[in-house]
């Protein structure tokens, strides 16, 4: 009896866990304007930024490293944003986007190896966006969609990205990356 009991207790804890785990994801808004400097990437990123970051499998464990010099300036109402970003194994990636705030919360943004526009949104301290991103020909991963969480430290220099990257909707990677701002205006 009391070994029945007991695996009724970890089955609801368990049931309780999953339920838990299947709630809708938040929406950048649900953030809302907490206090603290607001997160603004068209001003965040003017200036130069330097990141670096770990790449992980899609169960979390760490399968590398990169690292991110990005140099942004304005141009009308655009933002325009150099990016070199340097993988553990030595290769390089220039990345040139243009990132344009659309309305209050909303952006949108472009880059030669991003298919159509990136789409983001910011609240507060957090920026949200996502695009897909055509890599190398050859691979079956040739097409990705990227997913970007951005939260900004209460230092205002400091932001955390969290990456996950998806082909057919399923998770095949994921980095963590940490900006800070150099030489800001």
């Amino acid at each position: 009896m009391r070994g029945t009991r007991s695996a009724r207790g970890v089955a609801a804890v368990l049931c309780l866990l999953f339920a838990a785990g299947c709630g809708a994801p938040l929406a950048p808004s649900a953030f809302g304007e907490a206090g603290g400097p607001a997160l603004e990437p068209e001003r965040y990123f003017e200036g130069r930024t330097l990141a670096f970051g770990v790449f992980e499998d899609s169960a979390g464990a760490p399968t590398g490293r990169f690292s991110t010099e990005s140099m942004g300036w304005r141009e009308g109402d655009a933002l325009v944003l150099d990016q070199t970003i340097r993988l553990g194994d030595g290769t390089v990636q220039e990345r040139r986007w243009r990132l344009r705030r659309v309305d209050a919360h909303r952006y949108e943004a472009t880059a030669g190896p991003v298919v159509g526009t990136a789409l983001g949104e910011a609240h507060g301290r957090v920026f949200h966006w996502t695009y897909t991103l055509e890599l190398e020909p050859g691979g079956w991963l040739r097409r990705v969609q990227f997913e970007h969480w951005m939260y900004l430290a209460d230092d205002g220099e400091t932001l955390l990205n969290r990456i996950t990257v998806r082909k057919l909707g399923v998770v095949v990677a994921r980095a963590s990356e940490v900006f800070h701002r150099r030489g800001a205006p």
